[in-house]
This record gives C-alpha cells, structure tokens and sequence, in this order.
C-alpha cells in the first residue's frame, strides 16, 4: 500500500501527477497547471516544505519536470474566516470515527475552504493523521459523516457504499405537495448542468432514485423523510425541486441565489439524520443519528 503524504495542521495533500509537456522544471509545469497561483506563491511554498513528492522529499524550483511524477502540495487561502459552528463527535474506535457535522462546514477541502473543514478539524483533534471520509454530505447540508479510521480496515466499510449496505435516512423542511401520494419515489436522470456546480434532471433511463415520506405537516412548509437509493450529487435537492418542493433556504435549486461571504443567516434546511449498517469487522448492527435539529419554516 503507498504511504500517503501527511496532513499539515490537519490539511492533507492535494496531489498532481504530472502531464505530458514541454516544462524543464516541476515549478514551470505547477505554475501552468495553476494559473490563479501566483510564481511567487509557489516559490513560498516548496521553501517551507509544502510540495513535496511520494518519497516526501521536498521539491525545490530546480527539481526537474518528469512525465508521471506524483507531486502532493498543500492548499492555502490567505484570510481563510473561521466557520462558526462546531461539529459533535458520536463514536469513535480503532477503525470508525462517527461525526455530526453543522451547516456550512465542507467535509473536505473545496474552494476557498482549506483548513475550515470537518476533516481538518477531526485530523486536528485527534492527532489521527489517516482519517478519511467514506462519504461525503454537501457544505450546506447539516448531520452524520463516516471516517475511517484505519488504513487496515478501510476497503471494508467503504465496500458496503457500491453495495448499497449503508441505509442513509434524510429529514428535510420544503414547502406542502397535497397533490402527491405518499410515500413515493422519484427515479430520473442527473447530469451536470450550468453553472458546473449545479445539477439538472434530462429525459433519459434513470440513474438516481430517492423514497420519500411525510413526517409531519405544517400550513405551508411539510417536514419530509427521505431516503436515498443512489448517491447523485445534490439527488436529494435536485429531485425535491423538480417534485416542486425545493427545500427551504436552498441557495441553487430552483435557482442560483449568491450568499455574501460570511452569511450564516438561512441554513439549507436538509439534515442527514441517521445511518444505519452492519458493521463488517463485527457483524454487529450500528445505528448513528444526529444531534442536530431543523429549523420549523
């Protein structure tokens, strides 16, 4: 098994296999790769150790450029805010680390968001420099994300997610649908759509399935149980928009709505509540739910 590189203050690499190209030096090739990265960023960084490759030597402006080469680095933004909401650890053990992630915390590294992560905090805390998600909820999404906690054991749990082993409960907040029967399903075809980070329903044999349910109903906001049978990007908002009951406070579906940077006003009203498996080292049942609740609209 290849040894990763470490994390930095709880930031694990990014990695770039270096391309085909007329480069001479590995800097020449990152500084194309990356245009929005200053020369001089880079610089900065392979000085303090932060480009380094599989051996975890630090590369330097003069290593020269190979074809294959595996360079990892380390993201930064500079003036990264602080996201001002706290993630609850529900159970951790040698192989498991269960968490209950906020709203507007990413799992993981994305955009501007490089050390505020749920991953980076947990590496942070515990000292456990192999944590990894097995999946992944959107920033915006609030409840339980799964870590593996040991390289041994990983390829078990992450095998019950192809084989669709874990059951996954979602509670959401949207407006009422009097005129539709439940429980239903909605089956349909996700693809990328535009802008890149948003997703469209198109005509198409299925790839994505969700089970919804009613728990309770208000005047004009119903609180919904759902369950998804896939895992497409955005499914769950995707298909209760195009049922037309987006989901309270989201900012994409129906359509785009810009957040000021620092806005923590209306969170998506989506909450991963519950997951459910059988454990495969143990064979023993385990059942995690969130602390969190949503916001009645």
């Amino acid at each position: 098994m290849r040894k990763r590189p470490p994390s930095i203050d709880g930031l694990p690499a990014s990695t770039l296999q270096l391309p085909p190209g007329p480069w001479s030096t590995v800097l020449d090739c990152l500084c194309e790769r990356f245009p929005s990265v200053p020369r001089a960023q880079w610089l900065e960084r392979m000085a303090r150790g932060r480009v380094v490759d599989n051996a975890g030597t630090w590369l330097t402006p003069e290593t020269p450029y190979r074809l294959g080469l595996e360079v990892h680095y380390y993201r930064e933004v500079p003036d990264e805010p602080p996201i001002p909401f706290d993630e609850v650890v529900l159970h951790a053990d040698a192989d498991l680390l269960v968490a209950d992630k906020p709203h507007f915390l990413p799992v993981t590294p994305a955009g501007v968001h490089v050390h505020e992560t749920l991953l980076g905090r947990l590496i942070r805390a515990t000292g456990n420099h192999a944590l990894v998600p097995l999946h992944r909820i959107d920033r915006e999404t609030a409840g339980v994300v799964l870590f593996s906690t040991n390289p041994q054991t990983r390829a078990r749990y992450q095998a019950l997610f192809p084989a669709r082993l874990i059951e996954k409960n979602y509670e959401a907040i949207a407006p009422a649908l009097p005129d539709v029967e439940f429980p239903c399903i909605r089956a349909s075809r996700i693809v990328s759509g535009e802008p890149f980070y948003r997703m469209q329903e198109i005509e198409g044999p299925p790839n994505s399935e969700t089970r919804l349910d009613v728990i309770a109903r208000g005047d004009a906001h119903w609180r919904y149980a759902l369950t998804p049978v896939t895992g497409r990007t955005h499914q769950l908002r995707v298909h209760m928009a195009a049922l037309g009951a987006p989901i309270a406070n989201d900012p994409i579906y129906p359509s785009v709505r810009h957040r000021a940077r620092g806005d923590y006003s209306a969170p998506l009203q989506l909450l991963a509540k519950r997951v459910a498996f059988i454990d495969p080292l143990s064979g023993v049942e385990r059942s995690f739910a969130s602390s969190f609740a949503l916001q009645d609209q």
